[in-house]
């Protein structure tokens, strides 16, 4: 048992009351905290001897946990391991995460990093809507407010967000009313828009600047849920006079890949390359600036 655990049973150091909880259930969480280690499998007698239990009593334990689902035996190794059930737990605990609360620190600290203004943003139709804002400190910046509705094909976070899409998803986004035109400037036509988009996709971080609005530059990268997909995006924008071009390829994109690979892994996103790629171009960025 360890330390807190035998607190809370005790009712010493302000825990709770020992009269109103159940030891059974303590028992019973501490095995799937001790086989939710990596590759964790375990026999009955070192169930039980985590427990400091007889072996009769961790099987109980045990015969409860398998018919719940949350523990999984196989009869060739005599060994027990998690179910299935506990990754529903885990993804019904990150679904009811709000993306806004887990992201704003890392917003915070992307702005004082950098200097500039960071934004959350998500798709909404062909537009991207701004969610989330911390603005710079500076006198001179771009200000977009929480609730801002952009041209998704036009802007960093709108294009990142579109290349999560098929190309036919695509298509049919903007061909969805043809009674209807759209302005795709700075694209000659929807095909010009897709090949931009694919390069996108390959790169999975958008740089711009002096594009759909003149004078600032913007540098997005896109944020994925438990499941790898991604939900929404995270920017900085910058005044352009301010940021040339070796800052915003440098610096300026390194620290909003580890942004957003940060906000990701707080959603459950486990470390992928491009996040890997990211975090190691933020680490080279920081000894160069050194």
């Amino acid at each position: 048992m360890t330390a807190i655990e035998a607190q809370a049973v005790s009712g010493k150091g302000g825990g709770p009351d020992e009269r109103y909880l159940v030891p059974a259930l303590i028992r019973g969480l501490r095995i799937l905290s001790t086989l939710s280690r990596e590759n964790s499998m375990l026999t009955l007698s070192e169930v039980a001897a985590s427990l400091g239990t007889t072996r009769s009593s961790a099987y109980r334990l045990l015969y409860t946990l398998e018919h719940l689902g949350f523990v999984e035996y196989d009869a060739r190794s005599k060994n027990y391991a998690l179910g299935p059930q506990v990754l529903a737990l885990g993804y019904g605990y990150l679904a009811s995460r709000d993306i806004i609360d887990v992201a704003m620190q890392h917003l915070i600290r992307l702005r004082d990093r950098t200097g500039w203004s960071a934004h959350l943003g998500e798709l909404h139709g062909r537009d991207v809507v701004y969610v989330a804002r911390v603005a710079t400190r500076r006198s001179i910046a771009s200000v977009v407010h929480v609730g801002t509705r952009l041209p998704a094909h036009a802007t960093t976070m709108g294009r990142i967000l579109l290349s999560s899409l098929s190309d036919q998803e695509i298509r049919e986004l903007y061909n969805q009313d043809l009674s209807r035109s759209f302005n795709l400037s700075p694209y000659s036509d929807l095909a010009e828009l897709l090949k931009q988009i694919a390069v996108d996709r390959a790169e999975g971080i958008v740089v711009q600047s002096s594009g759909y609005e003149p004078g600032v530059a913007s540098v997005a990268a896109p944020i994925h849920d438990v499941s790898g997909r991604i939900v929404a995006a995270v920017n900085v924008s910058a005044v352009a006079l301010l940021a040339n071009e070796v800052e915003l390829n440098g610096p300026l994109k390194a620290e909003v890949m580890a942004a957003a690979a940060a906000i990701s892994r707080d959603l459950g996103q486990q470390a992928d390359p491009v996040q890997t790629v990211g975090e190691e171009s933020l680490q080279h960025g920081r000894r160069s600036a050194g």
